[in-house]
């Protein structure tokens, strides 16, 4: 992404991701700058009151920026998060959210830095954190991504080929079976589709229903887990159990016959790339691993 209004991206990024370190707004914005750049542009936020520095509790003590509530009511008006909430987060959530969130914010990175390094159409904002759809008429059932990746590859002579992928990051800090049932959840949204009510249902019944996922998605996004925070052997074991899902379960089962499902170590992501060969697929006669773009 070239050429950006850097405060305003700033800003944008922090009321999507809720927290980011100096480290991570400075590679969101591009590394081109020098990072002291950033920090000087940070206290200048600050001083305006649009942004707050807190430190985590814990050994490093890491600094964390957060939007004020005059910046959360800035950036209400920006169409890149129009539509979405923006909770202060303060004091015991802020510790235990931050740990999940800067992973997922570092998923994100992994891609926006091979997307710089390979010429793709993928910028700081074409990474929607924690995504809602509903399963039923009851809000509580609903799927909720991480995060909603929106990836232009250019390729060779002109060619473009647009891609989209729900993203989960799983820090084992879940049972290995709640994560795989993730995997049913997807397969739910992938047929809901709601009947009208009143005259409208009855003038339906026999009319076919179009699954709710059409009307944000031309086709359905690929669904991709990044493990990270345990031994290579448990994050191993826990690609093993979504595998297993993929085939025991009806309902992911049907997913895997039609959306591509892979999964990935988050430190590979960052050593090798997200294109190098890091994803296990979750399904398919041939497992062998491969960019995430060829699952």
């Amino acid at each position: 992404m070239t050429d950006i209004d850097v405060p305003y991206t700033v800003l944008a990024c922090l009321y999507l991701h809720r927290m980011a370190t100096t480290a991570h707004l400075h590679h969101l914005v591009g590394i081109a700058r020098q990072q002291a750049a950033t920090r000087r542009l940070l206290r200048e936020l600050a001083a305006d009151e649009l942004v707050i520095s807190v430190n985590l509790p814990g050994p490093g003590r890491t600094k964390l920026w957060l939007l004020t509530a005059a910046g959360r009511d800035l950036c209400q008006a920006m169409p890149e998060v129009r539509g979405r909430e923006y909770p202060l987060v303060q004091g015991t959530h802020l510790r235990r959210r931050a740990p999940h969130s800067l992973d997922v914010l570092r998923t994100h990175l992994a891609f926006l830095a091979e997307a710089r390094q390979r010429g793709d159409e993928y910028g700081p904002l074409d990474w929607e954190p924690e995504v809602y759809h509903r399963l039923s008429d009851q809000r509580a059932d609903a799927v909720i991504a991480d995060a909603l990746m929106r990836y232009t590859i250019n390729g060779p002579s002109g060619s473009r080929r647009q891609l989209r992928a729900f993203v989960e990051v799983d820090r084992a800090t879940m049972s290995s079976e709640r994560l795989a049932s993730k995997l049913m959840a997807y397969g739910r949204f992938l047929d809901y589709a709601p009947l009208p009510v009143g005259a409208a249902r009855r003038r339906q019944t026999t009319a076919a229903q179009v699954p709710v996922w059409q009307r944000s998605y031309p086709v359905y996004p690929r669904v991709l887990f990044v493990l990270t925070g345990a031994s290579r052997t448990v994050m191993e074991r826990r690609v093993a159990d979504l595998q297993a899902m993929a085939v025991a379960n009806p309902l992911a089962a049907r997913l895997a016959q039609v959306v591509p499902l892979g999964a990935a170590i988050l430190e590979d992501l960052q050593e090798q790339g997200p294109s190098a060969p890091v994803w296990t697929p979750l399904a398919g006669d041939d497992l062998t691993r491969r960019g995430w773009s060829e699952l």
